[in-house]
């Protein structure tokens, strides 16, 4: 049932999903999270603009909700670049974008937790069986319960899921609505701060957490030198990251518009923001999630994250895992679709075949 819904297409999708070749532009549109701290930092500093503005090429910032919905950007051609979190990438290589891993952050597990109510009665992670969490689907969160739950000998077939986008997953635990919410920072961090609540885990022990940097397979093949820039630019901001955390936190507050006490927070727990090219140990890992989505039947198919694999110079696979024959058209992103009901809009990107509504994940 679930790859079926994932094969699930549109005819107005389908048409966006083919393989458009990057336009040369003067612009590079650069998709971003409130999780994207070292490229808010970059955007606050400008360094990026004046490096670009001799090539004569502008940035534009577009900031989106979560990470599937940033690679939904970048698959129907409507950015360029942009950061999330270790799931997404491999949902949109599953569903047949042209997406390429440019580089990575070092691990970071206790960024994500499953937060409860701090009076609520569930103490281990065996009592989520039966419970209602809420998280986005196709998210680093998604893979969280997925390990939490495999710890305690349970399935996400044994939870009710809740599928939402942060914004609305955070009002639904403020509600009572559900039991258990899975989250990254910096929602993790302000609702620490917040709410009266506790983490029933954090990713210590269950996942990497890696932040990836992506770009479209063919911004990457066409223009190398941006990436290039992009690369060592946001290496540069990881030396500020480290030499001044205050300064830092004070940044991210003034443009996240959260405290800067939570961004204290946040910082501390992330072990250096430093960006590398991925390793072996890197793609290995990426590849456990990729096969563990398929075994459980969430992804249609295998995929073979090093196809995907970007190094200056080095040649990518002609047809990537994720498509073989197949026409990609066939594929939709395990994204989002208009839901009835209340809620105002959790989407803040503008791109095409997106309007602003409520929100859930197709899968």
């Amino acid at each position: 049932m679930q790859r079926r819904a994932f094969l699930l297409h549109t005819a107005s999708l389908a048409a966006a999903l083919g393989q458009p070749a990057w336009a040369a532009s003067d612009t590079v549109r650069i998709g971003y999270q409130k999780s994207s701290f070292n490229l808010i930092v970059l955007k606050a500093r400008g360094t990026l603009e004046k490096r670009l503005a001799a090539q004569h090429v502008g940035v534009r910032w577009v900031e989106f909700p979560a990470g599937p919905q940033l690679l939904e950007a970048l698959n129907v051609g409507s950015i360029d670049f942009g950061m999330t979190g270790d799931t997404p990438p491999v949902f949109a290589q599953a569903a047949g974008t042209h997406l390429v891993y440019i580089g990575h952050e070092p691990a970071k597990p206790q960024a994500s937790a499953i937060l409860v109510p701090q009076g609520s009665p569930l103490k281990s992670l065996a009592e989520l069986r039966g419970k209602r969490i809420a998280f986005q689907r196709g998210s680093s969160a998604h893979y969280l319960v997925l390990r939490a739950l495999a710890q305690a000998g349970h399935t996400l077939a044994e939870v009710d899921v809740a599928n939402l986008a942060p914004a609305d997953a955070r009002a639904a635990f403020e509600r009572g609505s559900v039991d258990a919410w899975a989250i990254w920072d910096p929602y993790y961090a302000a609702a620490e701060k917040a709410l009266p609540t506790r983490a029933l885990t954090t990713g210590d022990g269950l996942v990497a957490n890696h932040t990836f940097y992506l770009a479209s397979r063919d911004f990457a093949q066409q223009r190398p030198e941006i990436i290039s820039a992009l690369f060592e630019e946001l290496t540069r901001n990881d030396a500020l990251l480290r030499q001044q955390p205050g300064e830092v936190a004070r940044i991210l507050s003034d443009y996240v518009g959260l405290d800067v006490a939570t961004f204290d927070t946040v910082i501390a727990r992330r072990p250096s923001f430093e960006v590398r090219f991925l390793d072996d140990r890197v793609v290995d890992a990426q590849q456990h999630i990729a096969d563990t989505f398929f075994q459980i039947g969430v992804i249609p198919h295998a995929i073979t994250v090093r196809d995907i694999v970007w190094r200056p110079g080095r040649r990518l696979a002609s047809t990537p895992s994720a498509l073989g024959s197949a026409d990609s058209s066939r594929f939709r992103l395990p994204l989002l679709r208009p839901e009835a009901g209340g809620g105002g809009p959790i989407h803040t990107a503008s791109f095409p075949e997106a309007t602003p509504h409520r929100w859930s994940v197709w899968t």
